[in-house]
């Protein structure tokens, strides 16, 4: 077991540097003052997965160990797995425990992001399923640009109050430009069909919406609608570390295509175990 007070040294704006010092570090609940210690393995580049539904481990990791991480936030989903991917050191993470029993309005998101950081991730590639509301079907793999957090309870912020400053991160692209461009990259050169845009908008679960709720979201610009991407997304920025999601559609959402009665459960099974092969044909090319 890791036990540590250690906190994510940097904060990044977008791809590039923090806005501005303040930004410079999550507080430190253990000990209620800021460090400047650098975290650990921070040698080379590891690229860091987090597995969704569907994707609770991840076969073509070459395991090397697996560790328990303990954090000023309480644990994470699962274990840390270590290992190798093409090569490269990376780790993997799964969101909502390695028997699927975390649903995402319980997930430990702040755990999940300060362990990753904390181990030395210097990319995350999350792989979400979802529902498509417009311009993309079931089967489909998109990398979204954009997302509207309609999520709400959560623990959202590093930057909690207290003695803390208050801290404003700019989060114009959620997606870091520069790893949605490795990803796309990454497609082509494994020639894995993946689409390129979208708008990803954030629900609290576990319920899916109804056909209404679908409606606001479509008038809103969503493409999407997914479960886990808020406040992943907005804690990979805060602890400094690039993020892109990898979107499987596994469904139209309510009122759309053949969900305009119900959605099947039976149909998102099938087509989220195909999917996620494509997945893990995609994942050693980034």
């Amino acid at each position: 077991d890791t036990m540590t007070s250690r906190v994510p040294a940097r904060v990044a704006a977008g791809s590039g540097t923090p806005r501005q010092s303040v930004l410079s570090r999550p507080p430190n609940r253990a000990s209620r003052s800021p460090q400047t210690t650098r975290p650990r393995h921070q040698a080379s580049p590891m690229l860091a997965i987090i597995g969704g539904t569907g994707l609770t481990r991840l076969s073509t990791l070459a395991v090397t160990h697996r560790q328990v991480i303990r954090t000023p936030y309480g644990e994470p989903s699962a274990a840390l797995v270590f290992g190798e991917l093409a090569g490269h050191r990376a780790i993997f993470l799964a969101r909502h425990g390695h028997g699927h029993t975390i649903p995402p309005h319980r997930v430990n998101y702040r755990a999940n992001l300060w362990a990753l950081k904390e181990q030395g991730a210097s990319c995350i590639v999350a792989i979400a399923s979802v529902g498509a509301i417009r311009g993309c079907a079931p089967g489909d793999l998109v990398l979204p640009h954009q997302l509207i957090d309609y999520t709400w309870g959560r623990a959202h912020t590093f930057f909690d109050g207290g003695d803390q400053q208050v801290v404003h991160v700019d989060f114009t692209h959620p997606d870091s430009q520069r790893l949605r461009a490795i990803c796309l990259a990454g497609a082509r050169h494994g020639s894995i069909a993946m689409r390129d845009g979208g708008v990803y908008g954030a629900v609290s679960g576990p319920r899916l919406e109804t056909t209404a709720e679908i409606d606001r979201m479509d008038r809103d610009g969503a493409t999407l609608v997914g479960m886990t991407g808020m406040p992943e997304a907005v804690l990979a920025r805060e602890v400094g570390v690039d993020y892109a999601s990898v979107c499987v559609v596994v469904n139209h959402a309510a009122g759309r295509g053949d969900s305009v009665a119900n959605v099947s459960m039976e149909t998102i099974g099938n087509v989220l175990e195909s999917a996620m092969d494509r997945v893990r044909e995609l994942i050693p090319h980034i």
